[in-house]
């Protein structure tokens, strides 16, 4: 198991499903361990009742059927199918509104989807999906590129509350990809994964909904920032030294060309 998830840390997202198959297929006694730690790229599915678009994931998952934050509904239709007690499905129901405004004021776009269950510590979880297609086909607005996707996974375990105060653990995965393909820039491919885990004690006094969000965007925001230096920043600097900008050879002195 320890190999198996060394493997999948190191092999490119978009080979990602294929590589999971095939160790799910040698390693059959660990596929629910597998399915629960591998992170994969994000899929879609329209739920027919509310015409709204949302996300699948192992955390909506019953059998092969997955549940639409929107609806409630599983599809494909499933009988004796878990569901959230009353009092979390109208918390998620609030939480599916509030994120999506979020999604759509700091990624201009995307789909979203919340979803909650209750644990065996007398708390609960959520899970707050976001799938953004930034390609020319997709909901790229600016056009660069020929194929772009972000998918960010945030998993927040709140313990049970003890004199108004609850413990939040946040697990965060972002996995990105781009490719370009344009005279400017010529074809170039990146993508990688990066994820990142935080611990808080808070007031529920705002409610658990607020203390969510709050985590979640302080997380996005180191999230981001170290992917511009990890992934951006070193493969500009790798660029840059095998192949100087134009405006950097043209200032060079002819000795330093020879």
């Amino acid at each position: 198991m320890e190999a198996a998830m060394g493997l999948m840390r190191r092999i490119h997202p978009k080979q990602s499903e294929t590589a999971l198959s095939a160790l799910l297929s040698l390693l059959p006694h660990h596929s629910s361990d597998l399915l629960s730690q591998v992170d994969q790229p994000l899929q879609v599915l329209c739920d027919l009742e509310s015409g709204k678009e949302y996300i699948l994931c192992e955390y909506n998952r019953d059998a092969d059927s997955y549940r639409s934050p929107w609806s409630n509904k599983y599809y494909p239709l499933l009988e004796d199918a878990l569901y959230p007690s009353s009092e979390l499905r109208k918390l998620e129901v609030e939480a599916n509104e509030v994120f999506a405004i979020y999604r759509d004021q700091y990624y201009e776009g995307g789909i979203s989807s919340v979803y909650m269950w209750e644990d065996d510590n007398e708390g609960f979880v959520a899970c707050f999906l976001i799938k953004k297609d930034g390609s020319k086909t997709g909901q790229g607005r600016r056009g660069h590129l020929q194929e772009g996707a972000w998918d960010a996974i945030h998993v927040i375990e709140v313990g049970p509350e003890e004199e108004s105060i609850a413990h939040y653990c946040l697990t965060s995965t972002i996995m990105l990809s781009l490719t370009t393909n344009d005279e400017s820039s010529g074809t170039f491919s990146l993508s990688g994964s990066i994820r990142r885990q935080m611990n808080m004690d808070l007031s529920v006094a705002d409610g658990h909904l607020c203390n969510m969000g709050r985590m979640i965007e302080e997380m996005e925001g180191k999230l981001r920032n170290s992917l511009d230096q990890v992934y951006f920043g070193k493969t500009k600097e790798m660029v840059c030294t095998l192949r100087p900008p134009s405006e950097v050879v043209l200032r060079l002195p002819s000795a330093d060309l020879a």
